[in-house]
C-alpha cells in the first residue's frame, strides 16, 4: 500500500520552470540556427544581420539547456530580416517632421521535429521612436539592440515558452 502511494504521489508532481521555457529534456536537446540574412528592400544597415542572428542564438543559449548543433537540431529556426525601415511619424505646426519611427521584422519558419504540431511560419515585428531632429546614424544602434532584443523574445516565447 505504501509503494503505491508513493507512486501516485510520483506520477502527480507538479514542475515548474522559472526560465520561461517549457521544453521537455528528455526528447529535445538540440537547437538549429541558420543565418537569417538581411533581405530588406527599403534599407540596409550592415551591422543589424549578425547582431540578430548572435542574440537569437544567446536568448537560447542563457535560457535553456538545449545543445546547438550545425544540423538536423531537435528545434529547427531559419528566416530572415524582411523590414527595415525608417519612416516619419508626426509633424509639427511649422510643416517638419517632429517624430520618426524605426521597424524591423524577421520572418522566422521554427520546425519541432519532435513536435510536428508546434511549427510556425511567422513574422515577428518591432518598432521605436526617436526624435526626427535627430540623425539616425547618431540612435540607431540603441534602438535596432531594442528591437532585436524584443523580438528575439517574442521568437522564443512563440517556440518553447508555450504559455
Amino acid at each position: 500500500m505504501a509503494v503505491a502511494l508513493v507512486a501516485i504521489l510520483s506520477a502527480c508532481s507538479i514542475s515548474y520552470k522559472f526560465n520561461g521555457s517549457s521544453i521537455d529534456y528528455t526528447k529535445v536537446q538540440t537547437v538549429t540556427f541558420e543565418n537569417f540574412p538581411n533581405r530588406s528592400a527599403a534599407f540596409v544597415w550592415g551591422p543589424m544581420e549578425s547582431m540578430f542572428n548572435t542574440q537569437l542564438q544567446d536568448i537560447f543559449m542563457q535560457q535553456t539547456r538545449l545543445k546547438q548543433v550545425k544540423r538536423n537540431g531537435h528545434l529547427q529556426f531559419s528566416g530572415e530580416i524582411t523590414n527595415y525601415d525608417a519612416r516619419n511619424k508626426g509633424v509639427g505646426s511649422d510643416g517638419y517632421s517632429t517624430m520618426a519611427e524605426l521597424t524591423m521584422t524577421v520572418k522566422v519558419s521554427f520546425v519541432n521535429t519532435i513536435n510536428p504540431a508546434e511549427n510556425f511560419d511567422q513574422s515577428f515585428s518591432a518598432s521605436r521612436d526617436y526624435d526626427a531632429s535627430q540623425q539616425m546614424s547618431a540612435v540607431q544602434e540603441e534602438l535596432v539592440t531594442q528591437m532585436i532584443k524584443e523580438i528575439c523574445e517574442q521568437i522564443f516565447n512563440a517556440s518553447v515558452a508555450n504559455w
